[in-house]
């Protein structure tokens, strides 16, 4: 662990420090480092765990992190979280765990915050968002130092494997616990773990080193490249993007130009943005059509009138459209997601995609919408659909419909199914719930 303890004593002395533990053997691994050295860097170290209430192991988990914490005479902050309000668990879950830490930094007066990210995370991140699309940025992964407004998260362990980390945790003896979790295939991210990366460490068992030197030369060339963006940005961004001195400026700044705007719409879901949505806006730039609008997630949406362009949040009380993802958060608070359920009631639909015209879209009533119900002859106006289930006027607006790119409506989701519903005996190739 040579690399983590110079990380640590180049960056660290005299202060107050935050490790984020979650009871992993990386965490704890990166704690017993760190207290190692409090005496000889004159460091106060305070413990932040999170106990995401998930897992049964959870309560257990933070029983060993305090119990650890009081032998070694360390402070320990915790935080429960009893409820999620974002429906991808992951992202909320992060977003509540990094808000906790800021806030244990700010009351500890503290100028780190170090995080047990080792270098198997960053070869994960990178093949990820290469797969997924992302930005220059977002492709580099993560930094071994990242500097926020008003502290620096630290990441000692970013040269080391999983297997290293572990190896070191049972040599010494270093209590830890294992994520049952992590062990499922229905997260993106195990199965990049389980599948790919091992096939790639067959070709070079030190290939993290590799996806390293990666991060660091993409993240050399992002730097470059903001400093030449912040040269044009506010000449061509103020509270619209205007299109004319957009369009004479290098490709390569108009896409880090209209990635800022993004950042500064999403900020803390960046994870939401990717490379498609950068693609949707430069072709709305670029197109002749002088009045355009397109949606974007969480109900951002950038519109187009002549030789401006306008990014906001929309009021979700009035008309909206959002592109469906994997799932999607509805303005009535329901979600509608892929799924693999057995249901044939109204909250699910199942569809074959060779049928309709991609992508798909929720959107509320329009004047006039009808729907050709499933199993009926002729069309019936949504309209009469609300009246006949005593759906209470003030939800009307917000009741989402799914519709495909040629505005054909093929659910109307917990009332009606139309004709492009298939039954389970049928060719389809998504299922889609309402829950």
């Amino acid at each position: 662990m040579n690399k983590a303890i110079n990380i640590i004593k180049q960056n660290l002395k005299n202060e107050s420090v935050v490790i984020a533990t979650s009871g992993g053997p990386d965490s704890m691994t990166l704690l017993e480092l760190v207290n190692s050295l409090k005496e000889e860097l004159n460091l106060k170290l305070i413990c932040a765990h999170v106990n995401h209430k998930i897992r049964e192991e959870s309560d257990e988990e933070e029983a060993m992190v305090k119990e650890y914490c009081k032998k070694n005479n360390i402070s320990c902050e915790i935080l429960t979280i009893d409820n999620y309000n974002d429906d991808n668990f992951h992202n909320d879950a992060r977003i509540k765990r990094y808000n906790f830490f800021e806030k244990c930094v700010k009351k500890c007066k503290a100028k780190h915050l170090l995080t047990a990210h080792h270098g198997d995370d960053l070869t994960e991140t990178i093949l990820m968002r290469l797969v997924r699309g992302s930005t220059l940025k977002g492709y580099a992964g993560f930094e071994e130092k990242d500097n926020r407004e008003n502290y620096i998260i630290l990441r000692p362990l970013i040269n080391y494997t999983k297997d290293e980390i572990l190896e070191y945790a049972k040599k010494h003896k270093i209590p830890y616990a294992i994520d049952s979790s992590n062990t499922k295939d229905k997260y993106t991210r195990n199965r990049f773990r389980k599948y790919i990366l091992p096939k790639l460490k067959e070709e070079d068992p030190k290939v993290h080193d590799k996806f390293y030197k990666f991060s660091k030369t993409l993240q050399m060339y992002d730097k470059y490249i903001s400093k030449e963006t912040e040269k044009h940005y506010k000449n061509v961004y103020g509270e619209e993007l205007e299109i004319d001195k957009f369009k004479k400026l290098p490709e390569l700044i108009q896409r880090k130009i209209l990635e800022k705007i993004l950042h500064q719409n999403y900020q803390n879901d960046l994870m939401l943005i990717n490379e498609k949505h950068l693609n949707l806006l430069e072709e709305i730039i670029h197109s002749e059509k002088p009045n355009q609008k397109i949606n974007l997630p969480n109900n951002i949406v950038a519109i187009k009138s002549y030789n401006k362009i306008t990014i906001k949040k929309h009021d979700a009380t009035k008309d909206y459209e959002l592109e469906l993802d994997e799932f999607i958060k509805l303005p009535n608070g329901k979600i509608i997601k892929h799924s693999k359920t057995t249901s044939n009631s109204n909250n699910t639909c199942r569809l074959n995609t060779k049928e309709l015209k991609l992508p798909l879209y929720i959107r509320n009533k329009r004047t006039g919408d009808k729907i050709k119900v499933k199993g009926l002859d002729g069309t019936k106006k949504i309209k009469d659909i609300f009246i006949d289930k005593k759906i209470p006027v003030k939800d009307r607006n917000t009741w989402p419909i799914l519709v495909d790119s040629e505005n054909n409506i093929l659910w109307l989701p917990g009332l009606k199914k139309t004709k492009f519903d298939k039954s389970k005996e049928e060719n389809y190739d998504i299922i889609l719930e309402y829950i």
